[in-house]
């Protein structure tokens, strides 16, 4: 690197890091979460606005590889620590409405995404038809669990049986799309070798057994031979970067390895450990690298030469993403007993997106899948179905209401009351 290039590079990252903070804290002032905000910052930063000088000014070419390499590395991190805080105990004594819910939210918007990918392929060509359908399936049947825990935290309701609730199953749904997800990158993966994603099953075995029982040895040894702690969470970034290679190896992507690593850890005798990474990693992932991966996904993005027919297809990529989700999430939530209230809140809130989804949408971008226009399209659609949420869910289950419900209100009775 040059004395130049770095030169440009931290004063963009600077820029970059103060626009995200603003605009975060400007969303978070109407009621959104930051995520919003700092995602528009990245859009605002890309070529969108003045035909992308202000992005060539303040971003040469010659140093958007560093800037690709650092977002790779936030990116990484972000899904370990998903993976961490990936709590398996949610699913306990709720496993037949997370079962149906989670389902029936995936299900169907998967089957429209797919359907609506088959219309669109005359108006975005690909050279893999398949994927581009399935892969379309899968990013419309997201729900950002991560985003979905900062809007229920934001309004006190995590702690209250629909926050549980809805916490729950979007993490059993979140896996079986990061599943579906695993399985399109597999099929459209260009060259490489394909025989190597056949390891990713015995990969699973040895994270879910021998590493899981190591990691858990070291997490829970006495005080006076614990490791230090700067030897721990070494040895956890070192783990985590390299079950992310190891997946990236195999054909799929590190986002996979990252995310696996962190669901393995063990809980129980690693809360120090976890409340460390939290508030140090967490918190500068959060400030200095995710920014950095919402500037280079908003270099992708260019609204500026969009047209009527463009405006017609994100009116149709909403009315799918957004129904598929209301409808499967509430029909599922009812088929099972819960009120009509109850499920059409729980429906509001696993149609959040957000940062979850920009990933996809960047592993298909990464893999050629989409094209700049549809991209574009895809992250709006990010955008305005998280923005929608807590608007929504405020007037189908007012805070008030959810703060002092009690589990049983949850559930329909014969003679149902009114929906009011």
């Amino acid at each position: 690197m040059t004395s130049s290039q770095a030169t440009a590079l931290l004063t963009g990252l600077a820029v970059v890091i103060i626009a995200a903070g603003l605009l975060g804290q400007l969303a978070r002032r109407f009621g959104q979460p930051p995520v919003i905000g700092e995602i528009l910052a990245g859009i605002l930063l890309g070529p969108t606005l003045f035909g992308g000088a202000l992005t060539d000014a303040l971003l040469p070419a010659d140093i958007r590889p560093f800037l690709t390499a650092l977002a790779d590395v936030g990116v990484a991190v972000f899904m370990f620590l998903v993976g961490l805080e990936f709590d398996r105990t949610l699913v306990r004594g709720t496993g037949r409405i997370a079962a149906s819910v989670s389902l029936a939210s995936l299900l169907l918007p998967c089957g429209l995404g797919m359907a609506l990918g088959a219309y669109l392929l005359d108006s975005h060509p690909t050279d893999n038809h398949t994927g581009f359908v399935l892969f379309m399936g899968v990013a419309m049947s997201i729900t950002a669990f991560p985003v979905l825990a900062r809007i229920l935290t934001d309004r006190d309701l995590h702690r209250t049986p629909l926050g549980a609730l809805a916490l729950c199953c979007a993490a059993v749904a979140d896996v079986l799309a990061w599943s579906l997800l695993a399985v399109v990158v597999a099929v459209v993966a260009p060259g490489g070798h394909p025989e190597r994603a056949l390891l990713f099953l015995p990969y699973l075995l040895l994270m879910l057994h021998p590493v899981r029982r190591l990691l858990g040895r070291l997490l829970t040894r006495p005080a006076a031979t614990a490791p230090p702690a700067a030897v721990l969470l070494a040895t956890v970034f070192a783990g985590l970067l390299l079950s992310g290679a190891a997946t990236e190896w195999m054909g799929l992507h590190f986002i996979f390895g990252a995310f696996l690593f962190g669901a393995v850890v063990p809980r129980a005798g690693s809360e120090r450990l976890r409340a460390d990474l939290r508030e140090r990693v967490g918190l500068v992932n959060n400030v200095l690298l995710l920014p950095v991966f919402f500037l280079v996904a908003g270099l992708q993005v260019d609204l500026s030469g969009l047209g009527w027919s463009d405006l017609g297809q994100l009116a149709l990529i909403l009315l799918v993403a957004t129904g598929g989700k209301l409808v499967g999430a509430y029909a599922g939530a009812f088929a099972v007993g819960l009120d009509r209230r109850i499920s059409s809140a729980l429906a509001v809130l696993m149609n959040t997106r957000g940062l979850t989804e920009l990933i996809i949408l960047s592993v298909g971008r990464q893999l050629g899948i989409l094209d700049e226009r549809l991209y574009s399209l895809m992250v709006v659609m990010a955008l305005l179905t998280t923005a929608m949420t807590g608007p929504l869910l405020e007037a189908v289950y007012p805070r008030r209401l959810a703060l002092r419900a009690t589990a049983d209100d949850m559930i329909r009775r014969r003679t149902e009351r009114p929906y009011v």
